[in-house]
């Protein structure tokens, strides 16, 4: 019997006081991010993969039954993947001090080209890698850039992102439990703006579409490609990965449009399938920069 994924298991929010948020932004000034970073390896990775159970069991079972690893080497790639995600974590707060990446670009074209036009189009993400750091890098220079972002992070992570994504003529749009976040980024697209929204998270919504991921089923949302597909819209999938020591790569790769003959909901499955694919693709460049701490797959 399956058990259904329970996408709200782990919600993204940053952990920690707002006290504690505004005293790492002022190390992050005042001390070398390795010294930082070799805090997290010694101390924080190890205390999470402790307390943080349901976390740690479900990174292990993606080591464990994506990868296929063994139990020994799935226990050290969980750690890999604990200490990474502390990095990234980190790393935003670093921006948020005004720190630089050295950031490299693949297609940037495809976003450039789509960002001139007077037409809409989505950018869709997931949960891997630092999302968060392409709202530094692209900006919006001829059309508004909405994304939609979880209205229960913490306050001082939000007031920074408020401060350096408005430089960049981004405008977040919180999720709504009424899911009236949708008429808000559809609106948008009509407009000719950019939308921006994560394709990997349910957020409470019943409506998903089940698509091959790593070798077994899995639950994709279905709003942010049933809204491509209604706007009829080019999608472009944009992953941020950490390659190094402030060091970043972004991969910008345009979704196939559906065809042409199919109907709503046939389009709907090709453009889930084929975000859940270029994730795919991407995770097997990167494979402990999966984020998504919950039993994500059908089990």
């Amino acid at each position: 019997m399956q058990q259904e994924p329970d996408h709200s298991q782990w919600t993204g929010r940053t952990k920690g006081l707002p006290l504690m948020h505004r005293m790492l932004i002022g190390a992050c000034r005042f001390m070398p991010l390795w010294f930082i970073y070799t805090g997290l390896a010694i101390f924080v990775v190890p205390s999470c993969m402790i307390f943080s159970h349901k976390g740690y069991i479900a990174i292990y079972h993606y080591f464990r039954q994506r990868w296929h690893y063994n139990p020994l080497k799935s226990l050290w790639w969980v750690y890999k993947n604990h200490y990474r995600f502390g990095q990234v974590i980190i790393d935003r707060f670093y921006a948020y001090a005004d720190g630089t990446f050295n950031i490299t670009i693949d297609n940037y074209d495809l976003y450039l080209d789509l960002e001139k036009k007077s037409d809409g189009f989505m950018m869709v993400s997931s949960h891997i890698g630092n999302y968060e750091l392409a709202g530094y890098k692209l900006k919006a220079e001829n059309k508004r850039f909405n994304a939609l972002v979880y209205g229960g992070e913490a306050q001082v992570v939000m007031q920074n992102r408020q401060t350096k994504l408005s430089r960049n003529n981004i405008r977040m749009i919180p999720y709504s439990n009424d899911m009236s976040h949708l008429f808000l980024l559809s609106s948008a697209l009509s407009e000719g703006e950019v939308v921006s929204i994560p394709g990997d998270r349910l957020f409470g919504s019943p409506r998903s579409v089940e698509c091959d991921f790593f070798g077994a089923k899995a639950k994709f949302p279905q709003g942010p490609f049933t809204l491509a597909s209604q706007r009829n819209v080019p999608m472009l999938a944009v992953n941020v990965m950490k390659e190094g020591y402030k060091k970043y790569h972004i991969h910008i790769n345009q979704l196939p449009q559906p065809d042409t003959n199919a109907n709503r909901k046939e389009s709907v499955e090709q453009l889930s399938q084929a975000f859940a694919s270029e994730v795919e693709h991407i995770l097997k460049l990167y494979p402990e920069q999966w984020f998504n701490y919950f039993e994500f797959w059908n089990q």
